[in-house]
C-alpha cells in the first residue's frame, strides 16, 4: 500500500494505492446488515439523485458497492450537470470491513461477480479533496469536514462544483434469523411468481437505499400500471399476495429501515395494505463526527408499502366515501438519524412556551443534537403529550393530513377539525361542500373548507371566483386543564416543518372555574371595550374560529369550549384577517328604546351591557311600494312622514322595531322590521318595511326567544326613502346592537344544538377590526417617537402587488406619522397620519426578500424555493428604483441555504437616554400584500361621518380583504407611554431574536429579487434532466400572484341577491298587508 501525505489542509489525509482482492472479501455475518450515510452540503450546483431526480442532502451507501458521480444520467448514480464534469467523474464506496468511505478519481472500482478488472479511467479535470488532487490509482479516505471539488481545485466561490462532508453515519443491525427474508420468497415454485417476486425484491432494495423513496414509489406506480396492460395494478397485487398467504410466507425486510422516516403520504386511491413485519434483536449505530454523539434508533415498527398514483389536494380523496387510513400509503422519507424527522419517543418532551418571543421550527438536519442557539421546536413537541388531548382545531393553507396523523401519533378517537384551502369548495354556494370526513378509521376527523364571500368575487359573482385564500396557520389544542394556542407560519406538510424555516409561537391558557361567555365579545356598557386590545385575545380568537365554522353546525361547539378558558394572561395581541369588504365598526349608542328579547317578544327599554354590533340589511323593502301593491302611494307617503319625524342621532341613524313572526309557515325564524310613528308610540301605528335576511334571522330568533340576548336595530332614513322611491334592489343597511338578555347568565345551560350554532353565527358576525384596521387598533394608542426610529421592515416569503398607497396605509396603521407632527397634541387620531404623497417623497418601510443569487447558490438548490417565494416582475419593476428592497440572510448561520417561509415585521426605536430598544414585532401568516392586510377603499355611501370615519386617512373608509390570515404582535412601548397595554416586562425589543440578519443588506446595482420570472430564467439554463426534476417537484406553495387583482370593489354598491328577494317575497305572501302591525 502506498501512502502519500498532503501538505495542505489535512496533514493526515490517507491516500492509498488501490488493489482489488484476489479472493472474495470475507462477507459479514448473514444476520448483520451494514450501511453508511454521508450528509453533505453541496457547493454551487445541487447533487441530483438518479433515482429520485431531486437534490441530495445525504448519500446512503450499501456496503462494498461503488456509486458513480458524474454527468451521464445512464451510468451515474448521482449527477452534477456541468460541462466541466466528466460523464463518469468519480466513484465513492463504503468499505464495511474497515468502516471507511473511499473516494477515487474516475471509474476505479469497476468489477463484477466472476472476474476482477482494474480498468482505471480518470476524469479529465480531476477530483480534489481539500484542494489536493487525487492521483491515478489512488483512493482517499473521506472524513467529516472534507471539501470535495470536481473539475477545479482553486475555482472562485461561485464556480465551485462539489460538496462538503458534514456528517458520516455507520449503521450495523442484527436481525432475527428465524424470520423469512424477502430473498427467500423467490424460492416458491411458480415461474410467474418468481418473476414478480424478483422484480419486487429489486424494487424494495431500490426504495430502501433511495435518497427519496417517495418519488421512487410514485414512479413505479406509473411504470407498473403501464406494464400490467389490461390488468389493473390492484388486481395483480391481490393475486400476488394471495399466493403468499397460500404458502404461509411471512414477509420481512432484509434491510433495516430505521434510518428512514415512516410517514403517510396524502390520500391515495386504490391503495393496498402490505404489512412488512420485521423483528430486531439489537440495533447498534456509530457515528463519525467532530464530536461523539448519541444516535437513537427506534424499536419495532410496521411499515406500509404502497405503489399508488398521484396525490390529491389536502390529503383528502375527491371521492365522497370515507377511506381507511390503514389503506393509505405511508412512504419512506430520507432523514438523518439524529434529526426530528425520524421521531424517537425518547426525544419528544414538554417544551415550555416561548413567552414574549417566538421560536423557529426544528429543521430535519438539526435534530435534538443541534447546537443552534436559537430556540427551536418540532410539531410533535407542540402536541406532547397527545394522550391528554381532548379536542384539536387546525387551520392551514395546504395540508398532508395522513402524514400529520402518523408523524404526531394522533389517537384515532380524538375529535379533530381541520380548516384548509380548496378553491372549488370554498367558493361553493352549497354548504354541503364545505365539509368532508375522509377517513373511516378517524371517525371524528372533519375537514372544513371556510367560505369566501361573494362580495369579493370577480363581478360579485361567486361562480367566477376571485382572489381569495385560506392562509392561516393555527393550532388549538384542548386539554382538561389548559388550552394551547399555536400560531405559526408553517403549513401542515412535512416539507415545511422539516426543510423550511418557519416561526412558531404558543401559549397555554388555564381553565376557568366558571365559563365566561362575555370573553367572546369585545364591547361593554357605555361604549368602553370590556378588555384592552391584548386581553381581548379570547374574543379575537373566537371571532376568527367562528368565521371558519359558521356554516358547519357540528363544529360550533368550539365557541362554547373557548368560553371555558381564561385569556386574561395573553402575552401578545392577535391580528386576524377575514375575507370581505368592511365598514368601520358602528358607533356606540348609549341606550336603545326598543329591543327584541324573551319568549313574549315584548318591547322594552334596554340598558344592558352592549356586547357588539352586526352590520346587515333589510330585505324585501321594494315589495310595498310597487304600483300593484301601493297604487295610490299611500304607504309610501306614510313612511316618508314617519321617517321625517324620527329623530336621528349624530351619525344619521334612526331606531326601528324588530318583531318575531312566529305565524309565518315559510320560516319559523322570520323577523320583521318596522318603522313606528314616533308621536304615537303604538304598535298599531307602524309600517313594516321588510325582514331580516334569512341567514341572520336563523340565529337572532333562537337567541332572542329564550332571552339570552337582546337585539335593537337602526337604519339610515335617507337610504330607506331612496330605495323605496327608486324601487331598486339596492340593499338598505341595518345595524343590529347586541346586548345581554335577561337570561344571559343561563347561557351555559345551552341544551339545543340550534342554540350552539346560533351563538357561533353571532360571534362570527360581530363587527371587529381586521387586517390593517386591527393593526392600527393595536398600535394606535402608543405615541411612537419618530425621531428615535432605527428600523422599520417587513420580511416575507411573498410580496403582493404593493404600491405607494399600500405602503403608506401599512405604515400609517403601524403608527407612522410625519416627524414634524409626531409631537402634536391634536386629538384627531388621524392628524399627521402618514400619507401616500409622503411615502413617495420619503419611503418609510424596507422589504426583506431574498435575491435571485442567494436562492440560486443555496445548498438545497433553486427548486426548494420555487413554490415558496412569490414576487411578481411587475412589482419588482415598480419598486426597482425606490431603494427599499433588502436581502434576506437566514439567521442563525445553521439555516443558511434553507428556504425561509417566515412573515416577520419590526419597527424598532432606540431610547436616547438609556439606549434601550422598544417598538413592536409581528409574526404569523400575513404576507406583505393587500390581499392579506386589506386594500383601503373610499366611501361611496352618503352618510354622516362617524367617530371612526377614515375618509381623510390613507386607511380609507372601507377595507377590502381577500384572505383568511392570523398573526400576533409583541409590543414593547416607550418608557413614557401613557396609552396602550404593552409588554412592559420586556427589557428590550432586541430580546426577540429574528430569523434573518438585521440590518439586512440593501440590494446592489446588479441584485434582483427571486421573482418567478428570474427563477424560470435560471431553470432554463439547467439541463433537460434538471428541468424534468423541476416539473416533478410537488407544489406546496404560497398564495397566487396578485397582479391580476381587480379593483372594481371601489365603486361597489350592494344589491339584494336573488335568493334574498325570493325569501322576502315568500314571507310577504304569507303576511296580511292590511294588518301588518
Amino acid at each position: 500500500m502506498i501512502v502519500k501525505n498532503s501538505d495542505s489542509c489535512h496533514q493526515n489525509l490517507k491516500r492509498h494505492s488501490f488493489n482489488l482482492p484476489t479472493s472474495p472479501k470475507k462477507k459479514p455475518r448473514k444476520s448483520t446488515v451494514c450501511s453508511a450515510s454521508i450528509f453533505i452540503k453541496p457547493l454551487g450546483l445541487p447533487l441530483i439523485s438518479k433515482t429520485t431526480h431531486l437534490s441530495c442532502k445525504s448519500l446512503n451507501l450499501e456496503p462494498n458497492n461503488p456509486y458513480t458521480i458524474g454527468r451521464d444520467s445512464f451510468s451515474c448514480d448521482f449527477l452534477f450537470s456541468d460541462k466541466k464534469i466528466s460523464k463518469t467523474h468519480c466513484q465513492i464506496l463504503f468499505d464495511s470491513s474497515n468502516k471507511k468511505v473511499r473516494l477515487s478519481d474516475g471509474e476505479f472500482f469497476g468489477f463484477d461477480k466472476f472476474e476482477c478488472s482494474s480498468r482505471v479511467r480518470v476524469s479529465l479535470n480531476g477530483v480534489f479533496v481539500n484542494g489536493v488532487r487525487i492521483g491515478k490509482e489512488e483512493v482517499v479516505d473521506v472524513c467529516v469536514g472534507d471539501e470535495v471539488l470536481l473539475g477545479c481545485g482553486n475555482c472562485n466561490v461561485g464556480n465551485r462544483i462539489g460538496f462538503v462532508v458534514e456528517k458520516i453515519v455507520f449503521l450495523e443491525e442484527i436481525l432475527d434469523r428465524n424470520v423469512f427474508k424477502l430473498k427467500d420468497i423467490v424460492r416458491v415454485k411458480s415461474d410467474k411468481f418468481d418473476a414478480k417476486a424478483g422484480f419486487l425484491l429489486n424494487l424494495c432494495r431500490d426504495i430502501l437505499c433511495s435518497n427519496d423513496p417517495i418519488s421512487l414509489v410514485k414512479r413505479y406506480a406509473i411504470f407498473d400500471s403501464e406494464m400490467c396492460g389490461k390488468y389493473t395494478r390492484r388486481s395483480s397485487e391481490k393475486k400476488f399476495f394471495r399466493l403468499l398467504q397460500s404458502h404461509d410466507v411471512k414477509l420481512s425486510s432484509e434491510d433495516h429501515i430505521c434510518r428512514k422516516e415512516v410517514s403517510l403520504c396524502e390520500g391515495l386511491p386504490n391503495c393496498r395494505n402490505l404489512i412488512v413485519n420485521y423483528k430486531k434483536e439489537t440495533s447498534v449505530a456509530s457515528e463519525r463526527k467532530s464530536e461523539s454523539q448519541c444516535v437513537n434508533v427506534s424499536g419495532n415498527a410496521e411499515e406500509l408499502v404502497d405503489k399508488s398514483s398521484l396525490q390529491h389536494e389536502n390529503g383528502v380523496n375527491e371521492v365522497s366515501e370515507p377511506k381507511d387510513l390503514s389503506m393509505v400509503s405511508p412512504v419512506l422519507e430520507d432523514t438523518a438519524l439524529c434529526d426530528n424527522g425520524f421521531q424517537d419517543k425518547r426525544n419528544v418532551a414538554y417544551v415550555p412556551p416561548p413567552g414574549r418571543k417566538f421560536y423557529l421550527n426544528r429543521l430535519q438536519s438539526m435534530g435534538h443534537c443541534s447546537s443552534e442557539p436559537h430556540d427551536v421546536v418540532s410539531l410533535p413537541e407542540l402536541f406532547y403529550p397527545v394522550e391528554s388531548l381532548q379536542r384539536v382545531f387546525i387551520a392551514t393553507f395546504t395540508s398532508d393530513i395522513p402524514w400529520f396523523l402518523s408523524y404526531c401519533e394522533i389517537p384515532a378517537h380524538l375529535p379533530i377539525t381541520i380548516a384548509c384551502h380548496n378553491a372549488e369548495r370554498c367558493w361553493s354556494s352549497n354548504t354541503d361542500n364545505r365539509t368532508s370526513m375522509p377517513y373511516s378509521d378517524f371517525p371524528q376527523l372533519v375537514v372544513v373548507y371556510p367560505p369566501f364571500p361573494e362580495v369579493i368575487a370577480f363581478g360579485k359573482d361567486r361562480r367566477k371566483s376571485g382572489i381569495a385564500c385560506h392562509h392561516p396557520k393555527l393550532f388549538v389544542l384542548q386539554r382538561e386543564g389548559s388550552l394551547r394556542v399555536v400560531i405559526t407560519s408553517a403549513n401542515l406538510v412535512a416539507r415545511q416543518w422539516h426543510n423550511v424555516t418557519n416561526t412558531v409561537w404558543w401559549q397555554d391558557f388555564p381553565r376557568s372555574s366558571v365559563p365566561d361567555y362575555l370573553s367572546l365579545f369585545i364591547q361593554s356598557s357605555f361604549g368602553v371595550n370590556n378588555q384592552d386590545s391584548k386581553s381581548d385575545f379570547g374574543a379575537q380568537l373566537a371571532g376568527f374560529i367562528a368565521s371558519l365554522v359558521a356554516d358547519v353546525p357540528s363544529q360550533a361547539i368550539w365557541i362554547i369550549e373557548l368560553a371555558k378558558y381564561s385569556f386574561k394572561g395573553a402575552l401578545v395581541h392577535l391580528i386576524a384577517s377575514v375575507p370581505g369588504i368592511y365598514s368601520p365598526r358602528s358607533p356606540y349608542i348609549a341606550q336603545s328604546r326598543y329591543s327584541l328579547s324573551g319568549s313574549q317578544n315584548m318591547l322594552k327599554s334596554s340598558d344592558a351591557n352592549l356586547l357588539g354590533t352586526v352590520e346587515t340589511s333589510v330585505v324585501g323593502l321594494s315589495h310595498l311600494f310597487r304600483t300593484s301593491t301601493d297604487s295610490n302611494g299611500i304607504t309610501l307617503k306614510k313612511l316618508a312622514v314617519f321617517l321625517g319625524k324620527c329623530s336621528e342621532n349624530v351619525y344619521g341613524m334612526s331606531e326601528v322595531l324588530l318583531r318575531r313572526e312566529t305565524n309565518i309557515p315559510a320560516d319559523e325564524n322570520a323577523v320583521s322590521v318596522l318603522v313606528l310613528n314616533p308621536e304615537e308610540f303604538s304598535l298599531g301605528d307602524c309600517i313594516q318595511i321588510g325582514f331580516l335576511p334569512k341567514d341572520v334571522a336563523k340565529w337572532v330568533a333562537p337567541l332572542s326567544d329564550d332571552g339570552f340576548f337582546a337585539f335593537s336595530a337602526y337604519i339610515c332614513p335617507k337610504e330607506v326613502l331612496r330605495a323605496a322611491l327608486e324601487g331598486t334592489s339596492t340593499k338598505v343597511q341595518l345595524i343590529l346592537y347586541v346586548s345581554q338578555g335577561s337570561c344571559f347568565s343561563g347561557i351555559s345551560e345551552f341544551t339545543r344544538c340550534q342554540h350552539v350554532s346560533a351563538l357561533c353565527s353571532l360571534v362570527a358576525s360581530i363587527q371587529r377590526c381586521v387586517g390593517l384596521w386591527r393593526l392600527q387598533e393595536v398600535l394606535g394608542p402608543y405615541k411612537w417617537p419618530e425621531y428615535s426610529e432605527t428600523d422599520f421592515f417587513f420580511g416575507s416569503s411573498s410580496i403582493g402587488a404593493v404600491n405607494a398607497q399600500f405602503l403608506a396605509a401599512f405604515s400609517a396603521a403601524a403608527g407612522k406619522r410625519a416627524v414634524q407632527l409626531s409631537e402634536s397634541e391634536e386629538s384627531d387620531p388621524y392628524w399627521g397620519c402618514w400619507s401616500a404623497s409622503q411615502e413617495l417623497r420619503n419611503p418609510s418601510i424596507k422589504i426583506i426578500f431574498p435575491t435571485i443569487q442567494r436562492v440560486k447558490s443555496a445548498s438545497c438548490g433553486i427548486l426548494a424555493s420555487k413554490y415558496i417565494l412569490c414576487f411578481s416582475q411587475k412589482t419588482w419593476q415598480r419598486l426597482k428604483n425606490v431603494g427599499i428592497l433588502h436581502d434576506a440572510i437566514p439567521y442563525p448561520n445553521e439555516r443558511i441555504g434553507f428556504p425561509m417561509h417566515v412573515k416577520v415585521a419590526q419597527r424598532r426605536f432606540q431610547s436616547k437616554t438609556d439606549a434601550s430598544s422598544f417598538g413592536w414585532v409581528y409574526c404569523g401568516s400575513h404576507n406583505f400584500s393587500a390581499a392579506a392586510w386589506g386594500r383601503p377603499l373610499p366611501n361611496t355611501v352618503d352618510r354622516k361621518a362617524s367617530v371612526n370615519d377614515r375618509s381623510n386617512s390613507v386607511l380609507g373608509s372601507r377595507l377590502h380583504i381577500c384572505n383568511y390570515e392570523l398573526g400576533i404582535i409583541f409590543t414593547v412601548p416607550p418608557s413614557n407611554s401613557k396609552g396602550g397595554h404593552g409588554d412592559k416586562n420586556f427589557s428590550s425589543l432586541d430580546d426577540i431574536v429574528l430569523p434573518f440578519v438585521t440590518p439586512a443588506p440593501k440590494y446592489g446595482p446588479r441584485d434582483g429579487p427571486a421573482t418567478a420570472q428570474a427563477m424560470r430564467e435560471v431553470l432554463t439554463e439547467l439541463t433537460e434532466l434538471e428541468r424534468d426534476i423541476d416539473d416533478a417537484v410537488p407544489i406546496t406553495g404560497e398564495c397566487p400572484d396578485e397582479e391580476e387583482e381587480v379593483l372594481e370593489a371601489t365603486e361597489f354598491v350592494p344589491k339584494e341577491k336573488e335568493d334574498e328577494k325570493a325569501y322576502a317575497e315568500k314571507l310577504w305572501s304569507q303576511v296580511d298587508s292590511s294588518d301588518s302591525c
